[in-house]
């Protein structure tokens, strides 16, 4: 993902273009900065953030795309890599969340959907990946977004709680039922009880 992209699809979608830009020139340097140095520091961990809440690594890139200008669309000053990151990531999974409300419609007719004949061999971890990856195509978007915020991010059950805007107890639900799926699909996990 190229800094100098997002920072074009940002000035474009905020009105700073170019006749703009250089009025805004002193304001705008800090927040652009923030911008190169979040892409460049922590662009692939947002793209891959992205893509295990979306499922797919091409929706996950629009997805950062999308949060970083929705992010940095306005002006914002004064906030630095870890902050800016963290509203994102927050833009993300919010956005995330409203495509798995408009696909709708989509779910209830995807079984219908050919799948491919044959797969091209790959080694084990790729594999793995691919399987693990369908199993949590399986699962609700909610149940999805707490597997992922609670096992990739490593978010504390009242973490996901305050970053999804739920209680604790539907978390709670959330990761219980999704694990459940994901144990129906991957087969039983080592180290966990039944």
């Amino acid at each position: 993902m190229s800094s100098v992209a997002v920072l074009t699809s940002v000035e474009a979608r905020s009105g700073e273009g170019p006749a703009r830009a250089e009025s805004a020139a002193p304001r705008s340097a800090e927040w652009e900065r923030t911008v190169a140095e979040l892409v460049d520091r922590r662009g692939d961990a947002l793209l891959r953030y992205a893509t295990l809440l979306c499922g797919d690594p091409e929706d996950g890139a629009d997805l950062v795309q999308d949060a970083l200008v929705a992010t940095f669309g306005r002006l914002r000053n004064g906030h630095g890599v870890e902050k800016a990151e963290a509203y994102v990531r927050r833009a993300i999974l919010n956005r995330c969340l409203d495509q798995w409300r408009g696909r709708g419609r989509w779910r209830k007719v995807a079984h219908l959907a050919a799948e491919p004949d044959s797969v091209p061999a790959g080694d084990g971890a790729v594999d793995t990946r691919l399987e693990v990856r369908r199993a949590l195509a399986t699962l609700s978007p909610r149940e999805r977004a707490c597997v992922v915020l609670r096992y990739y991010e490593d978010l504390t059950v009242d973490g996901i709680a305050a970053s999804l805007g739920i209680s604790s107890g539907a978390v709670k639900r959330y990761l219980s039922d999704g694990l459940g799926k994901l144990g129906d699909v991957l087969g039983p996990v080592e180290g966990r009880r039944r």
